[in-house]
């Protein structure tokens, strides 16, 4: 057997408050295969486990599913017990899954089961995608291309009494491209499918699409609609690594004004169209990611950068290393503290005074360990992201007990 392998991460609610010493079992066909206890930062130890090779996610077959599943079973004093049944497990990657626990209600567990990706279940992928907007008409509703804080997505047709979620942007397009595509393709071909995703979102945003129509959501979880969103499914490193550097980038074609709706399927050769399984093959030839995309959607189509984040505290300037002394250390160093009231594992950083130190350097090196960002010790955009966002859901989280 091959191996592959998983990081569990507790939460409480809201990744502002991560739960100590959680018991995590890691079950197969009812049989217990390890158990583990979260640190002080919610993170499990990264466990091995035994998986099928990688070479039957690199081929378009259904013979044997190209990745393991495992069920998880989470315990903590004081909260719901809560279970995710099928949590996916590649060759040679590091699966990361969160859990969301809820205060404990005498007698209920919470479960969950993790669908299919879409390229081994049986799906209709955008079958019913009205693609006016893509093709005929130009519904300009925003003034500009912008990054949500959140999105809304409802769990099922438009037409489903089903719940909605409210989801952070790049915490959705990460959950989208591991339900969509394999984690285990070449990384120009997951660029250019991410980059499609966030275009076929940004779309929706842009125009508007279902609040337009009535609706109190963003998008479906529906691949048949819109893009696959599996509530609390895996999300695999390489995949949240390349998120993590582009949620920004989208696609446009020509002199229009909205984000590319980009349409794909797993394996289709119709115009217009991105082909999952044919993407892979262009990337196994080496073609780069905007070179995918333009043999699928036309050499006219460029990718853009959108300008605006929503509820972004402190605009990012350039990147910070050690021996830097500015505002923007200073800055970092205060976040940084701040968030330790949630994450004690991110050390202190004694003498906040703007100049980035040895001490500072070790604290942004945890807490990228701790965020699964590249344990670089440099903040670059992606890190000073994910300290923002951090420091406003801690903030949050703080303003809640209190008030």
């Amino acid at each position: 057997m091959k191996k592959g392998y998983l990081e569990v991460n507790v939460y409480s609610g809201t990744i502002a408050n991560p739960i100590k010493n959680a018991l995590v079992t890691i079950l197969k066909d009812n049989n217990i295969i390890a158990e583990r206890t979260t640190n002080s930062d919610g993170k499990t130890d990264i466990i091995s486990l035994d998986t099928v090779d990688k070479n039957y996610s690199l081929e378009n077959q259904k013979e044997v599913r190209p990745y393991e599943t495992y069920d998880i079973k989470v315990e903590a004093l004081g909260l719901t017990t809560t279970n995710i049944d099928g949590v996916q497990i590649f060759d040679g990657i590091k699966s990361i899954q969160n859990v969301y626990m809820t205060s404990i209600d005498e007698g209920i567990t919470d479960t969950s089961k993790i669908t299919p990706n879409v390229l081994w279940g049986n799906y209709n992928q955008m079958e019913n995608v009205d693609n006016d907007n893509n093709q005929n008409i130009s519904p300009i509703v925003l003034k500009e291309v912008v990054i949500p804080n959140e999105i809304i997505v409802h769990d099922g047709i438009p037409s489903d009494n089903a719940k909605n979620y409210k989801v952070p942007f790049i915490d959705y397009i990460k959950n989208v491209a591991s339900s969509e595509i394999y984690s285990t393709w070449p990384k120009e071909t997951i660029k250019a499918n991410v980059l499609a995703i966030i275009s076929f979102t940004l779309n929706r945003i842009y125009t508007e699409w279902y609040k337009s129509r009535g609706y109190d959501f963003t998008i479906t979880s529906s691949p048949t609609y819109d893009q696959k969103y599996t509530v609390n499914g895996t999300i695999f490193e390489p995949i949240s690594n390349i998120v993590d550097d582009i949620f920004r980038n989208y696609i446009k074609k020509g002199i229009r004004m909205e984000p590319l709706l980009a349409l794909y399927k797993s394996n289709i050769n119709k115009e217009g169209y991105l082909s999952q399984w044919g993407s892979k093959d262009l990337g196994d030839k080496g073609l780069t990611d905007i070179e995918i995309l333009k043999y699928y959607y036309g050499e006219n189509i460029n990718i853009y950068e959108a300008k605006i984040i929503e509820n972004y505290p402190y605009s990012f300037n350039k990147s910070l290393s050690l021996n830097d002394c500015s505002m923007d250390v200073y800055i970092l160093q205060n976040a940084l503290n701040y968030i330790h009231s949630s994450y004690p594992g991110i050390p202190i950083i004694s003498n906040p005074n703007g100049y980035f130190d040895k001490s500072t350097k070790i604290a942004v090196e945890t807490f990228q360990e701790v965020f699964n960002l590249p344990k670089t010790g440099i903040v670059d955009y992606k890190t000073w992201y994910k300290v923002s966002y951090i420091l406003t859901a801690v903030s949050d989280l703080t303003k809640s007990i209190y008030n």
